[in-house]
């Protein structure tokens, strides 16, 4: 007579509450990981959107005619440390401006292109050029103000190394403890399957085919977590992508970037972002899941 060993969800029906909490333990550990993969990815985003548009803009005085600004133009490119520099006429800068103001009215009738000031944007090819260059057009007469951006890319660099160092830490610790949690609640369907092993032991079952059940159990706890907290991220994501979107143009609207139609967005989320989400989860579930198996299998099945 063959004796048949029972399914993974047979298994699993055995002890419904241990089931239950190894998922659930999962599921958060994959949440916060999710969270701060999502926050982290967002973070560096920002910051390549500020570190690659024009970090100085220089205002200039009505008595500042083009040839000077052509001129400084030329000045700033010998330089060899400006990777780009655009004039902004005041016509450019009102056309700017009523693409911005669009979808309000009363900010576009009193405004005309001779009170909007004539700019000069520039960028550095490198962020150690950026005070140098700030010195330099300070010192140029006729520019009314000159506002400078390395505070928020300094800002923003700092904000996104800090959710990365903590996004690990905490990351590392949940995993911790849903390897322990894992290794736990395998030890004990190890235990109460002990008459079930001794049997397939006895009759010459191989190794491999008494340890398969309990690695399957815990890839099935580690991707269903992993699987679930995909799925709560997701629905978050499009939830609050619409206001976050309005918090980033607002942003926008702060860092005097005078380029038509450029403004941060996060609305609609890409499929493709939320596609590496899974991927990201799927891929440290499998992980986590076989080697908390591997790890009770080896200190309770001797």
């Amino acid at each position: 007579m063959q004796t048949q060993s029972p399914s993974v969800i047979q298994r699993l029906r055995r002890t419904p509450y241990q089931s239950l909490a190894a998922i659930l333990t999962m599921t958060l550990t994959f949440l916060v990981a999710s969270t701060f993969f999502v926050i982290a990815a967002y973070s560096s985003s920002i910051l390549s959107y500020f570190e690659t548009r024009p970090q100085i803009v220089a205002y200039f005085t009505d008595k500042k005619d083009e040839n000077q600004i052509k001129e400084l133009e030329a000045k700033l490119k010998e330089t060899g440390k400006v990777s780009s520099v655009r004039y902004i006429s005041k016509e450019e800068a009102l056309s700017i401006y009523k693409e911005d103001n669009k979808n309000d009215p009363l900010l576009l009738e009193m405004v005309t292109a001779d009170i909007l000031p004539a700019s000069l944007e520039v960028q550095t090819t490198q962020p150690e050029y950026l005070p140098e260059i700030n010195q330099m057009l300070q010192k140029e007469p006729e520019i009314e103000e000159v506002k400078y951006q390395q505070d928020i890319v300094d800002i923003l660099l700092a904000w996104t190394n800090s959710i990365r160092r903590v996004g690990i830490v905490t990351v590392l610790l949940f995993s911790i403890n849903a390897l322990i949690v894992l290794v736990t609640i395998i030890g004990m369907k190890i235990a109460l399957s002990r008459n079930e092993i001794d049997i397939l032991t006895l009759i010459g079952a191989t190794g491999w085919y008494v340890k398969k059940p309990f690695i399957k159990q815990g890839l099935v706890y580690s991707l269903t977590g992993a699987l679930i907290s995909w799925i709560i991220t997701s629905l978050a994501l499009l939830y609050i992508s619409p206001a976050l979107s309005g918090f980033l143009r607002y942003i926008h609207t702060l860092s005097f970037i005078s380029y038509k139609g450029m403004e941060i967005s996060v609305y609609p989320v890409s499929y493709g972002f939320i596609g590496a989400i899974l991927v990201v989860n799927l891929f440290i579930g499998f992980a986590v899941g076989l080697i908390g198996s591997l790890v009770a299998l080896k200190r309770f099945l001797k």
